[in-house]
Order: C-alpha cells, then sequence, then structure tokens
C-alpha cells in the first residue's frame, strides 16, 4: 500500500529568516561574553607567568626587566584584540536583534572568522545568512518602513 501524493509542505521563508536572525543574535552575544572569558584566561597567565619568571631558581637570577616590559605589551596588545572583538560581537549581535546594520554585521563576521574555532563557524553562519536575498530584503523593508 502506497500513501497517496501529498502535496509538498509550504515552508515561509519569512519565519526561517526571523528564526535564523534570532539565533544569530543569541551567537553573537555568547560569543561576546566567551571573550571576557578569554579575558580573565589573559589575566590569569599574566599572574602565573610573573610569578613563575620572578621565582627564585635553584640559585640563578631573575629575568631582566626588559623581558617583563616585552611581556607587558604582548599581554595588552592581546587584550586590546580580545576587547575590541568581544565588543564588535555583541555590537553585531545588537544590529542582527534589531536589523538595522547590515553591512556592519557581515564586516564583523569576516573578522569572527579569525577567531577559532567558535568564532569561524559564526562568522560562516552569519555570512550565510545575511548574505540571503530574502534576509536583504527584509533588512531593506525593515529600514524602508522606519521614520
Amino acid at each position: 500500500m502506497t500513501p497517496p501524493d501529498l502535496p509538498p509542505l509550504l515552508r515561509d521563508q519569512r519565519k526561517v529568516d526571523a528564526q535564523h536572525l534570532k539565533l544569530l543574535a543569541v551567537f553573537h552575544y555568547v560569543l561576546a561574553g566567551l571573550s571576557l572569558v578569554g579575558l580573565a584566561f589573559l589575566g590569569l597567565h599574566w599572574a602565573l607567568m610573573r610569578a613563575v619568571m620572578t621565582m627564585p631558581q635553584h640559585g640563578g637570577n631573575p629575568p631582566p626587566q626588559q623581558v617583563f616590559a616585552i611581556f607587558r605589551w604582548f599581554y595588552a596588545f592581546a587584550g586590546f584584540f580580545i576587547i575590541t572583538g568581544g565588543a564588535l560581537t555583541l555590537v553585531s549581535g545588537l544590529c542582527i536583534a534589531r536589523r538595522k546594520a547590515r553591512m556592519f554585521s557581515l564586516v564583523v563576521a569576516g573578522l569572527s572568522c579569525l577567531m577559532f574555532p567558535f568564532g569561524t563557524a559564526l562568522g560562516v553562519f552569519t555570512l550565510v545568512v545575511l548574505l540571503r536575498e530574502s534576509v536583504v530584503e527584509l533588512y531593506g523593508t525593515e529600514t524602508a518602513g522606519s521614520p
């Protein structure tokens, strides 16, 4: 016994796009939160490195202060990029949730691809969703309808 031929189910692309954009916004918030965890890890790493390097080593001398100056710049540089990446990701999530500044979110998605592995996955999925023609139209109708 064969089932009767049923018509294909219609899916409303606007609902699918709205769901995907909502998920993207949430995942942007999560990645921004993970950057705070990364910043805390960086601070802990600095404290451990400083403690280990200043520890007396069986009659040896601690490294010169120039080594600490280089480390300090390295950690400041890394901290700057973690804070900047987290802030841009958070703002991009807010823009996606409000359907504003699509091009900004596309640029941040491209930069997020550098944050392996979670940022890469989020960046690729963001690019896939925001480059859909139906999402482009959704952003266009949202901005055209606002005063």
